[in-house]
């Protein structure tokens, strides 16, 4: 059986690592240090990648099915509220959206929303194969992409969509790490069991995990590990 966490507990890292949420993890993280807001600005909407800004520095893409928590999360990561719309209805994100961040180590770097692989139930079908053109040819073609992160829902068991996606990018040799979304949202034990057996169903196909994150945009869980592993990537 775990062990529950003492309130000797120190980081963060653990406490995104500890799915059973104790009395000292809850304190922890209403007591932790407030993490610095980055400096964030809206670019650019673009339809296509050869619209995009001019590719002079590192970029990183987020993507997710439809009602995945993906503006929530990029207003997570940056530290404002308004950033990234979030709305009630799936599949608002339809162009290659480009933000320009300022870190807090004064680094450049391009923040992109991208749009879902998994389409709302209004969206035509020709609407879908246009947006899944649009996806491949910029995950593909942009030159600086660095990394692209790739959201799932932790409420839920593996989903096809998700598996057959990143599978997708093993063929395509695209770089990419996997965030779990809304551990805040379930049983904590459900979120582990939904965690563990979609990292099982990956390692059927593949060697070894990217590097893989849990998130909460209510708790801010894991905004400052996925901070350090873009400083990293930037620095290498």
């Amino acid at each position: 059986m775990r062990k529950r966490h003492s309130a000797k507990v120190r980081s963060r890292a653990q406490i995104v690592g500890c799915l059973e949420v104790s009395p000292e993890c809850i304190y922890f993280v209403l007591t932790m240090k407030k993490e610095p807001t980055l400096q964030a600005q809206y670019v650019v909407s673009s339809e296509t990648h050869k619209q995009c800004p001019k590719a002079d520095r590192p970029e990183f893409a987020f993507i997710g099915r439809s009602n995945v928590g993906k503006s929530s999360l990029i207003n997570l990561i940056t530290g404002s509220t308004k950033l990234a719309r979030t709305s009630a209805t799936p599949g608002k994100t339809r162009l290659i959206n480009h933000f320009d961040i300022i870190d807090t180590d004064k680094k450049k770097w391009y923040l992109v929303d991208l749009p879902g692989y998994g389409y709302a139930a209004t969206v035509s079908q020709k609407a879908r194969r246009n947006w899944g053109n649009m996806i491949e040819s910029y995950i593909r073609k942009r030159e600086n992409l660095i990394s692209l992160f790739v959201l799932i829902d932790s409420r839920h068991e593996p989903q096809p969509i998700d598996i057959d996606f990143i599978n997708q990018l093993g063929e395509w040799q695209i770089p990419f790490s996997i965030i779990f979304t809304k551990i805040d949202k379930n049983k904590p034990g459900a979120t582990k069991r939904n965690v563990e057996q979609f990292k099982n169903r990956l390692l059927e196909n593949w060697e070894a995990l990217p590097p893989v994150f849990l998130t909460s945009a209510v708790t801010k869980v894991g905004r400052s590990e996925i901070l350090d592993h873009i400083r990293t990537l930037i620095k290498s």
